[in-house]
């Protein structure tokens, strides 16, 4: 596995699953929000977005995390296996919620400098709606533009923990 998409509900745990399997992988690490988001918020321009991540998916080896279902049709054939982190609603709502205390006075290391820690009733919406509304159409992409990737859904802490024993062991 050169490749490794890794995607999910906000809160579900991608960055912190994303930064230990490029850790045991020894792959270079992308952070999608990085590239979207500009200082302030600003969200990255369609057409400009969409080069940057065909530019990233073209890369020999990565592992590359966040959602954009817009570039799913870029990435997923790019990838050698998907990994859906798909934790309970309310998981995601408490990691949300502790996450914005975590970083009340900081900045998150996977957000780009001038985008503080945010939350509002719009995004904890899309966090309780993501199972019905946003998983399926991960799975219709795959359908689509990636039949043959092998996808790993990771429901449960115990669902990670097995699945990252079957890595190599971290180096030190």
């Amino acid at each position: 596995m050169r490749r490794i998409l890794i995607v999910g509900s906000a809160g579900a745990g991608k960055t912190t699953l994303a930064r230990e399997v490029a850790r045991r992988l020894d792959l270079p690490l992308i952070h999608l929000d990085r590239h979207y988001w500009r200082p302030g918020w600003v969200a990255a321009a369609d057409a400009d977005f969409r080069a940057e991540v065909a530019a990233l998916a073209a890369r020999p080896a990565w592992v590359m995390e966040g959602n954009y279902r817009s570039t799913l049709d870029l990435r997923l054939p790019r990838a050698d296996l998907l990994v859906l982190c798909d934790p309970s609603r309310l998981r995601c709502l408490a990691r949300v919620l502790r996450r914005r205390w975590a970083y009340r006075a900081t900045s998150r290391p996977d957000l780009p400098d001038g985008c503080p820690e945010q939350l509002d009733l719009e995004f904890l919406y899309y966090i309780w709606r993501y199972p019905r509304r946003s998983r399926p159409l991960v799975y219709a992409a795959v359908a689509a533009h990636a039949p043959e990737l092998p996808v790993i859904r990771l429901r449960t802490r115990a669902d990670t923990r097995r699945w990252l024993a079957t890595l190599p062991a971290p180096s030190r």
